[in-house]
């Protein structure tokens, strides 16, 4: 992953992008593995656990309001 978000920031990327992510979804996550593969300071690639299901339109909202009460709730500790 970290060669093609490389190549890509260098040949591809304009000057008032973002930084490149990469993400890369597995059935399963072995957090050494990762750890070890990506290095504790990579700050553009993602490894998650993909779900078989996409949360319903319900499940999102709930999940989006409970973020921003914990957010809300963080900011005014």
């Amino acid at each position: 992953m970290q060669l093609y978000v490389n190549y890509y920031d260098r040949h591809c990327l304009s000057e008032n992008d973002n930084p490149t992510l990469g993400l890369i979804l597995c059935t399963e996550k072995n957090d050494t593995v990762v750890k070890y593969t990506l290095g504790n300071n990579n700050k553009q690639i993602f490894a998650s656990k993909y779900q078989f299901h996409l949360p319903s339109e319900s499940e999102l909202e709930a999940e989006l309001r409970k973020e921003v009460s914990d957010i809300t709730q963080q900011l005014q500790n």
